[in-house]
């Protein structure tokens, strides 16, 4: 019974999610478990831990005597979490470059992430370069191993925000900034910790500016529909 529960908590959460990620649902969307119980024929208890788990992602939000509604981002939200992810990825990239120094087998994994942002980026495919930009960079944290660090990191939601299906026609520039994430490599392939990292900090504040440059809302407003989490994907192509 509690293997049936949980398959079921995750189908739900699964497609809850790619209807956010594709703009099904939007910021503001009330999210009801009585109506998502009938939906998926259950009881409310899996519909229950599959929100749990979507706010633990932060794509939803629970509040108090309103329920349950699809996040909104705000602009001050965006810049502070790349403010703290380049602070964090500093410290991975000094810290991995330690274990990764003329180290193969311990580089392939990231190594194979590169190689799939470069080959989105070739095709056009923004949802496969966002899903190997987000592993990259995943990557290079847990090779800091630093349990710590991974946790914080992974407390961002970045991964969250950058899935949802971008909305535009295209990022003209998205071959350009699939390339500035080798020179990350070749410096945590060499041990240069130091130049790893100020390398990994300057790619978060160069989001950061991207992400300002566009269009914004006042702090603490939710960007209508799923704009917010959309123009974040377009700042992460980076």
């Amino acid at each position: 019974m509690s293997n049936t529960r949980h398959c079921m908590s995750d189908r739900i959460r699964d497609q809850l999610a790619q209807r956010i990620y594709d703009g099904r649902l939007k910021a503001g969307d009330r999210l009801l478990e009585l109506e998502i119980a009938r939906e998926f024929d259950t009881s409310q208890t899996p519909v229950r831990e599959a929100l749990r788990e979507l706010e633990s992602l932060k794509l939803v939000e629970s509040i108090p005597y309103r329920g349950t509604r699809v996040r909104g981002i705000s602009d001050r939200e965006m810049t502070e979490a790349y403010t703290v992810r380049g602070v964090l990825e500093q410290l991975a990239g000094e810290l991995a470059a330690v274990h990764l120094k003329n180290n193969v087998a311990a580089l392939a994994p990231i190594r194979v992430s590169l190689e799939g942002i470069h080959a989105s980026a070739r095709t056009g495919d923004l949802d496969g370069y966002s899903r190997h930009n987000v592993d990259f960079h995943r990557q290079i944290v847990v090779a800091s191993d630093n349990q710590l660090l991974i946790q914080a990191w992974e407390a961002l939601g970045f991964e969250a925000r950058v899935r949802v299906h971008l909305k535009q026609h295209g990022e003209p520039r998205i071959v350009e900034r699939a390339a500035e994430h080798d020179p990350i490599v070749d410096a945590l392939e060499a041990g240069d910790g130091p130049t790893a990292g100020r390398l990994l900090r300057d790619h978060a504040e160069l989001c950061k500016q991207r992400w300002l440059e566009r269009p914004r809302v006042p702090d603490g407003e939710p960007v209508e529909g799923n704009q917010g989490v959309e123009t974040a994907l377009a700042s992460y192509l980076s």
